[in-house]
């Protein structure tokens, strides 16, 4: 039965209750240095005192999630609407700085009605300060997570608050660039319902997810064990020899293993052969696309960003589309920041043909991807885990090292298409794969793939066997890449052959 009752949402200090480990926070928040107040509103400030029992519209310290040390920035939203002034505005830059400077993950949780109106045009300009201080503190390598929490609207929204490495929100929160009462007064109309508020955001790739308050301690706790790994983790040690390096590639035709296309998916590797994975959502600009998975990822002891193609659920599916290779490039984007190697897996038959795809630049996409990809300053690895169909998986695979499944394989389109263009006629799919070199085996010949991961006849038959297989390949191939220091041999024509490999 549905009901009217008001949700009541968490102060700031009952937020820091909620997610920081008892006790443990500490706060970095000196006494504001106001401006110049008029006499109403030295009397609104001091009633909002009063009323939030903060004396000022942001607290900020560290405390312990999970036993990691964060910096936390929590707004109150009690004090003047959560709003931005030039005291809040100095307590924020101070505390991302001190973060910064002390290289802890910062968490902000924000609910806020944006710049302060009261100090007008200077108040306004400090969303710039604060998104300064953001920058550099994600230019030094560490976390940025953000909650944003209801509501969250104006300049807060449109600076610190949408600057995460993940951006996560409070069920049903208000989240926007205008606020709904601004664009009543402004418009004479009612701003559509639905449209501002979390579940809607998620469902159009702006954010990562939607978390209850006493869910964060894990979702942090757990990014950070991947982002920023224990020292005591082992991360930095080198993992034992997988097996799957002595493996070699199937003896069978091209055909044989292009029919093979039963194997285990992106999803299953990161069920069966991730230590933990947290998936991400969208572009972060209003697109998300199917196609294509992203998450954060730890295969043993070596995190990761992964991303790579979603194999379509349903035959009917559209293919890839240009608003994966841009979900893509934020993947790329969040390694290279957050001093993370890259893994992407390549599974598809191929982008998608259509309209759409065509105005929405997917070629171009392509382009970009190969460009970041190849001149990526992570480390990475990539996976040929199924087929790999035309410009689609091309996107995905520039990469230091290569890992493919013993019956993957790789094409300009697939066969069928292939053999139409030279024949005219699909029937000679299976010879013109063969003369292509489309199969692992001829890619592993060509010095094209480092590392085999055998499939045992039938990889679907046993798909937590083979997922772990591929995830110790994944492990040693990422530590080995990292641990190098260097990235060697980027598919561009040229890879530099491994020691001791006599084939390339």
């Amino acid at each position: 039965m549905p009901t009217t009752e008001k949700v009541r949402h968490l102060s700031a200090a009952e937020l820091l209750d909620a997610v920081v480990d008892k006790g443990s926070f500490v706060s970095w928040d000196t006494e504001p240095q106001q401006p110049a107040l008029t006499e109403k509103y030295a009397h609104d400030a001091a009633k909002a005192r009063a009323c939030s029992g903060t004396d000022e519209s942001v607290m900020t310290g560290a405390g312990f999630i999970r036993g990691r040390r964060v910096a936390l920035i929590v707004s109150e939203f009690s004090f003047l609407a959560g709003s931005i002034g030039h005291a809040a505005a100095e307590r924020i830059v101070a505390a991302v700085e001190r973060a910064t400077s002390e290289e802890l993950p910062l968490l902000a949780g924000t609910a806020s009605g944006g710049t302060r109106m009261q100090e007008g045009t200077l108040a306004f300009l400090s969303m710039v300060k604060i998104t300064g201080a953001v920058r550099a503190h994600r230019r030094a390598g560490l976390p940025y997570l953000v909650y944003l929490r209801h509501p969250t609207t104006g300049g807060v929204m449109s600076s610190w608050a949408s600057l995460g490495h993940i951006n996560v929100a409070e069920p049903d929160a208000l989240l926007g660039f205008l606020g709904p009462r601004v664009y009543e007064a402004l418009h004479g109309e009612a701003f559509p319902d639905n449209v501002q508020v979390a579940e809607n955001l998620f469902s159009k790739g702006l954010i990562d997810g939607v978390v209850e308050p006493d869910e964060l301690p894990d979702l942090v706790g757990r990014a950070l064990d991947i982002l920023v790994p224990r020292r005591d983790s082992g991360s930095a040690a080198w993992p034992d020899a997988p097996a799957t390096l002595a493996v070699r590639p199937a003896k069978v035709d091209a055909w044989t293993s292009i029919k093979i296309s039963r194997r285990p998916d992106l999803r299953q590797l990161l069920k069966y052969g991730a230590t933990d994975s947290l998936p991400l959502n969208g572009t972060g600009q209003g697109e998300k696309d199917p196609g294509l998975l992203l998450a954060l990822a730890r295969f043993g002891t070596q995190s990761c960003i992964v991303f790579g193609h979603a194999r379509p659920l349903r035959k009917d599916a559209a293919g890839m589309g240009p608003g994966s290779l841009r979900e893509a490039r934020r993947g790329a984007k969040l390694a290279e920041e957050l001093r993370l190697p890259l893994l992407t897996v390549i599974d598809t038959a191929g982008a998608a043909l259509s309209q759409e795809a065509e105005e929405g630049g997917l070629a171009g996409e392509i382009a970009r991807s190969l460009h970041e990809l190849i001149g990526l300053e992570s480390p990475s690895v990539s996976v040929l885990l199924g087929q790999g169909a035309a410009g689609g998986a091309l996107a995905l695979l520039p990469a230091d090292r290569t890992i493919a499944a013993q019956h993957s394989w790789l094409s300009p389109l697939p066969p069928e298409g292939a053999s139409a263009i030279v024949h005219r006629t699909t029937a000679f799919a299976p010879a013109v794969a063969q003369a292509q070199g489309v199969n692992a085996a001829s890619l592993y010949e060509n010095g094209l793939v480092n590392h085999i991961v055998d499939e045992r006849d039938d990889a679907s038959l046993e798909p937590r066997e083979f997922c772990a297989r591929m995830a110790h390949a994944i492990e040693y191939e990422l530590v080995s890449r990292r641990g190098a220091g260097l990235a060697t041999g980027r598919f561009t024509g040229t890879q530099v052959p491994e020691p001791g490999r006599t084939n390339l």
